[in-house]
């Protein structure tokens, strides 16, 4: 019965996304993949494999769902989305440039000392971020507090988390997923980069095979798993979230590590590595796309 559901899922899940957009926005998640890994190579900084697997989710929630202005990046009934795996900022701060949070140009500055884009994102140095990340456990807890008081002021504005997979081993989460369900927070939406990929080791060996989508549902959670590179998909579950009535969300995104760039993909190594100019070069060829902001030397 189950399998049964979850086909159910997967056909109504494929809806389609207005006349001509899919392939703009699978053409932009090109680009920021390509900013990510000059980032990379430009600051000296390694996590690529985290920041290419979420492009397509934040790519998804910034053009398609979030209801966010970067004018009034202060508006009290703005959505929030917390970026709970700060490890792969670059991914972030490429997707904020591109919808005019920050100039373009800043990314250059990326990973540099004293600059404002650190390698985990710092709500003191960039005021357009809900939170300051990195350290992995709190993001859904601080969400599950955000959207209580969304609901407690009557505002309708929703809570979007962005976690890895790999910060699922921390009992913090699902101490914030017992307090969302008993709330009955359906203003609160936590997205799952499933890579199965983690600093030591893969995410099945360390916390077991059961899925995240049975885990989320036994905390009383509504939760779909879906692929985290199909943009269409990702667009057409999130604007069927809240899933039920008086229960928060979960979206699990199987994604891969390094996806978009062929000797990155699944490779734990480039959780670590940094690009040489070689690899930088092999990688913006396989895309077929120019970084976002202008490379000097």
């Amino acid at each position: 019965m189950r399998d049964t559901l979850v086909i159910e899922r997967k056909i109504e899940n494929k809806l389609p996304l207005a006349p001509g957009r899919l392939p703009e926005l699978a053409v932009l998640a090109r680009r920021i993949r390509a900013t990510c890994v000059q980032m990379a190579f430009d600051g000296k900084e390694g996590h690529l494999s985290s920041a290419l697997s979420c492009v397509d989710i934040l790519v998804s929630l910034y053009h398609e769902w979030l209801r966010v202005d970067p004018t009034n990046i202060n508006e009290p009934k703005r959505d929030r989305l917390l970026f709970s795996k700060g490890h792969a900022a670059s991914a972030l701060y490429s997707v904020l440039a591109e919808r005019g949070f920050i100039d373009v140009q800043m990314l250059a500055q990326y990973a540099k000392p004293g600059r404002p884009l650190p390698n985990h994102p710092c709500k003191f140095m960039l005021p357009c971020l809900e939170i300051s990340s990195g350290s992995l456990g709190h993001g859904l807890g601080i969400g599950t507090g955000m959207a209580y008081s969304l609901k407690y002021r009557g505002l309708d504005s929703r809570v979007a988390v962005v976690m890895s997979d790999g910060e699922c081993n921390e009992g913090s989460v699902w101490e914030a997923s017992a307090f969302a369900c008993a709330h009955k927070l359906d203003n609160l939406l936590a997205i799952v980069d499933n890579n199965n990929m983690q600093a030591v080791g893969r995410t099945n060996l360390l916390l077991g095979e059961t899925s995240f989508e049975e885990k989320f549902e036994s905390f009383g959670w509504s939760a779909r798993t879906i692929d985290g590179h199909d943009i269409g998909e990702i667009v057409a579950t999130l604007k069927q979230v809240p899933f039920a009535r008086n229960k928060p969300s979960a979206i699990i995104c199987k994604t891969r590590g390094g996806q978009g760039v062929s000797f990155m993909t699944d490779q734990t190594l480039w959780h670590y590595r940094i690009p040489s100019a070689d690899d930088l070069s092999r990688a913006l060829d396989e895309l077929a796309a120019t970084p976002l902001y202008e490379v000097t030397r």
